[in-house]
């Protein structure tokens, strides 16, 4: 069993307040497609999105970025037609918000996919080098196969991109592919 989890690919991570900029639009069609296929073809899939209260002085990201993924604003919304890919498929996509850089940390996902039998997890979605990697480090942590799909990952640091792509593949051992 397999299952997809789409990173943070909202408004603010793209073209608003923290964003990858073109690297980041350039695959909003790949990541509309992929999703569409897992939705299609029944596999679970997780929509892992960022969440922050403004001004929380307890979160330690305040420090690092400028606020972003604000609960209430637009800059959570889900990034282009992936908006509308998830409400096409709203009943069979997981939205879960998430407060660390990690979709496992903190949240039920571990609990969801195990309760499925999935061993196989597809990730997509920003940045490649911050949420993305941190994800695929407790996927491997947790002893789940890893698959990176380098056609749907942006970052707005490329040689963060590049260095995670490999280390995707050199210390997690993960599947970086590109199409299918």
């Amino acid at each position: 069993m397999k299952a997809l989890i789409i990173i943070d690919y909202t408004v603010d991570f793209v073209d608003g307040k923290l964003p990858c900029g073109e690297p980041g639009i350039a695959i909003e069609a790949r990541i509309c497609e992929i999703t569409e296929a897992f939705a299609a073809q029944q596999e679970f899939v997780v929509m892992a999105v960022d969440l922050h209260d403004e001004q929380d002085p307890y979160h330690p990201e305040t420090k690092l970025f400028p606020p972003h993924n604000i609960r209430g604003t637009s800059g959570r919304d889900l990034y282009g037609r992936l908006k509308n890919v998830h409400e096409r498929y709203e009943n069979q996509i997981y939205w879960m918000d998430k407060t660390r850089y990690s979709a496992f940390c903190g949240t039920d996902l571990e609990l969801k996919l195990r309760a499925r039998g999935i061993l196989e997890l597809h990730l997509v979605g920003v940045c490649t080098d911050i949420c993305v990697l941190h994800t695929a480090m407790d996927a491997y942590n947790k002893g789940f196969d890893i698959v990176v799909h380098e056609d749907a990952v942006a970052s707005f640091n490329k040689q963060g991109h590049e260095w995670a792509l490999q280390h995707f593949k050199g210390t997690l051992g993960a599947k970086v592919v590109r199409g299918w």
